[in-house]
């Protein structure tokens, strides 16, 4: 790629357009979420306001259904368990997660999907590929398949 000055660069390489992509993908995500009757009620009332973000997608992308500890969760999620500590509290005081004791340890505890949570994810899924739908009429069948197959080997 030529560029007229030098600094254009920044915001046309490859890992920009990746980022912007995934903001976009993301936000539609929560729009169509805010909008799906799964939804629970709260829920898709603080996906409406804006109060939910990618952040919150970020939990529902990582925790398995079985659960996990706090530190698996942020490993999974590749943040610091500091910050995942603070989304896992949000997200229990808004019904999408809860914490239940370890019974491999009794001095730990595991993040699960409370049923809530699960319509959450539910209505995750189907908002996703919605979304997926979206891009692949957007940009093509066969642009979107060379786009999954290579996102997918470069990830890998």
């Amino acid at each position: 790629m030529t560029h007229s000055t030098p600094n254009t660069w920044r915001q046309a390489h490859v890992g920009h357009w990746l980022a912007q992509a995934s903001r976009r993908f993301d936000a539609r995500v929560l729009v169509l979420m805010a909008g799906n009757d799964r939804m629970p009620l709260a829920l898709a009332n603080l996906a409406r306001r804006g109060k939910l973000t990618a952040s919150h997608v970020h939990i529902t992308r990582h925790l398995p259904l079985a659960g996990a500890r706090l530190t698996e969760l942020a490993s999974l999620a590749g943040v610091s368990k500091q910050a995942m500590g603070k989304l896992v509290d949000q997200c229990a005081a808004w019904g999408l997660v809860q914490r239940q004791p370890d019974p491999r340890d009794a001095r730990a505890w595991r993040v699960v999907f409370s049923a809530g949570g699960l319509s959450w994810l539910q209505a995750y899924q189907e908002a996703v590929q919605q979304a997926q739908a979206e891009l692949q009429a957007a940009i093509g069948d066969d642009v979107a398949t060379v786009l999954c197959l290579g996102l997918e080997a470069y990830a890998a």
